[in-house]
C-alpha cells in the first residue's frame, strides 16, 4: 500500500509521490496544476520529439497535432474501427485453436502482438501479420527504448552516454523504422481510408493552417503504439483476476450469452455489456497498467503549494507523481481494496465514485488522447475471449508479479487455451 504522500531524492532532485484519491483529485485541478514533462518523458523525446505524449506545455506543436488527430479518436470515430478490432481478436482465437490445449502461451506476449497488429491496421491501414508470423521488431524496440528512458534519469549523464547511448539509439531507430515502413506502405498503396495516417498526411490544423511534415508523422506513428501498449497489460491482468475469481467469469458469460447469443458480435453490443465493463474498470484499477502521471504547479504559482487543506506544503516548482497503485487502492474509497469486485464498477456504484478514483487514463488537457480507442479495444478483446475460449493457468500456483516501464504488466504469466465448452 502506498502512503498518501512521500518524498524521495534522485540525483539531487526531490520528487513527491501522491497515493490517495483525495490528493489525486486535488492535483487534477487544472486551475492550479498541469502535466509535468520531465524525467523519462523527456528522454523518450529522443525517439518521438514533440509528439502528443511528450510535448512541453509551451510547445505550439502539441495544439497543432492534437487538433489534427483528436477528431480521429472520438467515440464515434473509433467505432468505425470496431470490425477490424473484433476481427483481429478472432484471428488470435483462430491461432489459439490450432495449438495443443497443453501448449502454454504468454498472456502478455500474445496480447502485445494483438495490440500492435490492431493498432497498425486501424490507425495506419497496414496488416503486419504479426499474430501468426514472427513477432514484429517494434515490440522489442518499444520495450527496450522505454525501459532505457525510465532508467536514464537515475544515472549521471556521462554514464548514459558512455555505456547506454548506443542501445538507446538502436531501439529508437527501430521504432522509427516501423513508422517509416507504415508511411511508405501507404504511399505505395493509395487508399480511400480516412484513418489516422490519412489525417496525418493530408489534414491541416484548423487554427493555424499547418500540416505535419514527414518527421512529425513518424513521431506520432511511433507514439500511438507506445501509448496503446498499456491495453494488453490491462487485459492480461484481467485474465489473471478472472481465473482467480471464476464466479466473475460465470456472470460475464451469462451477460454475453444473453446480449450477443450465437449472433454476430457488433459495436452496439458494447454498451449493453455492463458487467464486462465492470471487469475492465476493475482490472484498470487493480493493475494500474499505466502506473501514474506527473504533475507540477502552474508556472506563475507563488510560494508553497498547500495540499490536503494545508496538511502538506510543497515548493512552487515541485514535481509530483500520482501513483495509481496507491490511489486505486485507497481504503477511504474502496472497501477491501485488494479484492477483485467488478460489481463496484457497474452502474450507480461506479457513478458514485469520486473523480479522483477514475484517473486511469490521466487527466484534463493532457488526458490520453486514445482513451476511447483503448476502451473499445479492452472491451472487445475481453468479450471475445470470454465468449470464445476457456483459459486456465499453466501454473495453478502462479501469483501475480508485475514489472514494466511506461506500463505495468504480468511477469511469467502463462496460460493454456482451448475452445469454450458450452
Amino acid at each position: 500500500m502506498v502512503s498518501e504522500i512521500f518524498k524521495i531524492t534522485v540525483l539531487g532532485q526531490q520528487i513527491v509521490f501522491v497515493g490517495n484519491v483525495a490528493l489525486c483529485e486535488e492535483l487534477c485541478d487544472e486551475k492550479r496544476f498541469r502535466k509535468f514533462v520531465g524525467g523519462p518523458i523527456v528522454e523518450i523525446r529522443y525517439a518521438v520529439h514533440a509528439s502528443l505524449f511528450t510535448a512541453f506545455d509551451n510547445e505550439a506543436s502539441w495544439g497543432v497535432h492534437h487538433r489534427i488527430l483528436a477528431p480521429l479518436l472520438t467515440p464515434a470515430a473509433v467505432a468505425e474501427s470496431f470490425i477490424e478490432v473484433r476481427d483481429c481478436g478472432s484471428e488470435l482465437i483462430a491461432k489459439w485453436r490450432g495449438l495443443s490445449s497443453d501448449s502454454p502461451v504468454s498472456a502478455i506476449g500474445e496480447l502485445n502482438r494483438l495490440d500492435l497488429e490492431t493498432t497498425t491496421l486501424c490507425f495506419y491501414g497496414k496488416k503486419l501479420n504479426g499474430l501468426t508470423g514472427p513477432e514484429s521488431p517494434m515490440i522489442k524496440a518499444m520495450d527496450e527504448a522505454t525501459s532505457e528512458a525510465i532508467k536514464r534519469p537515475t544515472r549521471p549523464r556521462f554514464v548514459n552516454w558512455l555505456f547506454y547511448q548506443s542501445k538507446f539509439e538502436k531501439y529508437s531507430k527501430a521504432m522509427r523504422q516501423y513508422a517509416a515502413e507504415c508511411l511508405e506502405y501507404r504511399k505505395a498503396n493509395p487508399t480511400d481510408r480516412k484513418d489516422m495516417l490519412y489525417a496525418m498526411m493530408n489534414a491541416k490544423d484548423p487554427e493555424t493552417g499547418k500540416s505535419l511534415d514527414e518527421q512529425q508523422i513518424i513521431d506520432e506513428i511511433v507514439t500511438m503504439p507506445i501509448g496503446s501498449s498499456t491495453a494488453p497489460c490491462v487485459i492480461s491482468s484481467a485474465i489473471y483476476y478472472l481465473l482467480k475469481n471464476p464466479e466473475s467469469v460465470t456472470k460475464a458469460r451469462e451477460e454475453i450469452d444473453s446480449v450477443i447469443g450465437d449472433g454476430e458480435f457488433t459495436h452496439d453490443h458494447l454498451e449493453k455489456l455492463s458487467y464486462c465493463a465492470g471487469i475492465v474498470r476493475e482490472s484498470l484499477r487493480l493493475s494500474a497498467a499505466a502506473p501514474g502521471f506527473n504533475i507540477e504547479p502552474l508556472p506563475d504559482t507563488q510560494g508553497p503549494v498547500l495540499l490536503g487543506g494545508g496538511k502538506y506544503q510543497v515548493p512552487a516548482k515541485q514535481t509530483m507523481i500520482v501513483v495509481l497503485h496507491g490511489v486505486n487502492r485507497d481504503p477511504a474509497v474502496f472497501e477491501e481494496p485488494e479484492t477483485f469486485k467488478p460489481e463496484r464498477m457497474v452502474g450507480e456504484a461506479f457513478e458514485k465514485l469520486p473523480e479522483g478514483a477514475k484517473k486511469w487514463f490521466g487527466n484534463g488537457k493532457r488526458v490520453c488522447v486514445g482513451r476511447h480507442y483503448a476502451w473499445m479495444w479492452n472491451m472487445t478483446t475481453i468479450v471475445t475471449l470470454l465468449k470464445e475460449v476457456d483459459i486456465e493457468m499453466a501454473d495453478p500456483s502462479y501469483q501475480l508479479k508485475q514489472d514494466g516501464w511506461f506500463n505495468l504488466r504480468p511477469v511469467d504469466f502463462y496460460i493454456k487455451v482451448k475452445p469454450r465448452a458450452k
